[in-house]
């Protein structure tokens, strides 16, 4: 139970950071780390280092250590991303489930490069329960987008926000599309001229 309620305490130690005055989406890389809640960030990590020790660890405790390992970080460039692969490793153990696998590519592209993170997404992606799902196709573009590929991740972002419920969502991925354009689009023009 420890880790179930560190789990939920590091997680909305972000809530101030995850949406801008209008409402938009911001992603976890571009938060205002400042505004997160530093007491609850505090409170999640002495509850999880409470429950170590305590026999294998479970889902939550695996998860919370995940959120953990990103409050940890004082700015995006600092995530222990290689930690945070292990962690996905090993909950993808406890749990088979293809939203772990999705996580984990994005894991794994911050350590071994957006290749191996579309290759691992490619498991995942094309069928089960995860084939035809908004969060499949807006990985593999932010993946793409990575990897320099701007044509496809447009394409996916626009995939994304086109199988999207959730207007935040759809409006955060078109708004990525356009973005990605944009910068595609200045790229060849310096190139030309």
């Amino acid at each position: 139970m420890s880790a179930l309620l560190a789990l939920m305490l590091l997680t909305d130690a972000r809530r101030p950071a995850r949406t801008g005055p209008g409402g938009e989406l911001i992603p976890l890389a571009e938060q205002d780390r400042t505004r997160w809640d530093r007491g609850l960030i505090a409170e999640g990590t002495a509850l999880l280092d409470g429950t170590m020790g305590d026999g294998t660890p479970g889902e939550y405790r695996v998860q919370a250590a995940i959120a953990a390992l990103h409050d940890r970080a004082r700015r995006a460039a600092d995530t222990d991303w290689r930690h945070i692969l292990v962690l996905y490793d090993l909950l993808e153990q406890l749990t088979a489930s293809p939203v772990v696998t999705l996580n984990k590519a994005v894991a794994l592209a911050a350590v071994e490069g957006p290749a191996a993170g579309l290759d691992l997404l490619a498991t995942v992606g094309g069928q089960g329960p995860l084939a035809g799902h908004h969060r499949v196709h807006a990985v593999r573009a932010h993946l793409l987008e990575q990897a320099g590929d701007a044509e496809a991740a447009v394409a996916e972002y626009r995939e994304a926000a086109a199988l999207t419920t959730s207007l935040p969502e759809r409006r955060y991925l078109l708004s990525r599309a356009g973005e990605v354009r944009t910068l595609a689009e200045r790229s060849t023009s310096s190139v030309i001229s």
